[in-house]
């Protein structure tokens, strides 16, 4: 990964008022979730004009022209029409305008899915630079009465660069989906909210995923002590900090992007890689396990040099 570029809307949703609703406080959310606030898009912040945004901003971060982009993959579960594609509008909007484009839907994992591809499509030589976008209006799905969704989600985009490099950068990825549980996050159909059985994806992220991660660790010659951060979907605080401890990487940062986002699905983990970049937490060449999952249930995890 070259570099990083990241849209948040300017509305900010406190706990306290999406609380208010349920007759509840904001401490009893951030007991929950963690979650103190999360950024909710307006008419024109669209799944879209959001991906375009961080788009852009990775482009000029990375000191690239977007002519240089050989292919786009937008990662997203929250697209507002069936076509076309918004990764064709995005390589349109951004001027990458003969780039190979399209969607992948895996959700909350989805952004490691897309990276995983990118890396892929890198290395055999099918593009030399791969924009991945993660990018999300989930505000628009969830059901504002619905207590279990409507204070843990919120909106945002995230985008990173791919390209080739002396050293492999993104570690082989170890996915899969537990399909017994493909049902427990779901949207029935574009007339109706989202329903996630929390209680339920709560206890198979928090006993199931470390292996996953641990995996990722061993497939790229690493072991937890040799990273430098651990970058999970940013799904829930309790659900991050439960994993880190399984993973036991104690000298690892650990992202914590939620508490001011909530959850955005597949653009929480370039949002908090962004984060990261902009505080300068991280020396270059740093290793980052990164783990995403969701619906589905799919997860993918693998260790990534941070630029």
């Amino acid at each position: 990964m070259i570099g990083f570029g990241a849209y948040q809307p300017s509305t900010v949703v406190t706990s306290e008022e999406t609380a208010r609703r349920f007759g509840r406080t904001g401490e009893w959310v951030r007991g929950r979730t963690g979650i103190v606030s999360r950024r909710m898009a307006g008419a024109r912040e669209t799944v879209h004009e959001m991906a375009v945004a961080a788009s852009r901003q990775a482009l000029s971060n990375c000191g690239m022209d977007a002519a240089e982009i050989g292919l786009v993959i937008v990662a997203s579960c929250s697209a507002d029409r069936p076509m076309p594609d918004v990764a064709s509008g995005v390589a349109r909007a951004v001027g990458a305008t003969t780039a190979g484009a399209f969607d992948l839907n895996a959700a909350c994992a989805g952004f490691c899915y897309a990276l995983t591809v990118a890396a892929d499509v890198v290395r055999t030589g099918s593009a030399k630079y791969v924009l991945v976008v993660g990018t999300e209006r989930m505000t628009a799905w969830v059901d504002p009465a619905d207590l279990g969704t409507s204070i843990i989600f919120g909106d945002g985009a995230g985008a990173a660069i791919v390209g080739p490099a002396a050293k492999p950068g993104i570690g082989p990825v170890v996915w899969g989906s537990d399909g017994q549980g493909a049902d427990l996050i779901r949207i029935p159909d574009f007339s109706h909210g989202m329903h996630m059985e929390g209680q339920a994806v709560f206890r198979w992220a928090t006993t199931e995923l470390h292996p996953v991660a641990l995996a990722a660790c061993d497939r790229a010659g690493v072991t937890p002590g040799d990273l430098a951060a651990i970058v999970p979907h940013q799904a829930n605080l309790r659900i991050i900090h439960a994993m880190a401890k399984k993973i036991g990487a104690p000298g690892a940062l650990v992202a914590q992007d939620v508490v001011r986002s909530g959850n955005t699905s597949a653009a929480s983990i370039p949002l908090a890689l962004q984060r990261l970049a902009e505080a300068k937490a991280l020396e270059p060449d740093s290793l980052a396990l990164l783990i995403g999952f969701g619906a589905g249930l799919s997860y993918a995890a693998q260790v990534v040099t941070l630029p």
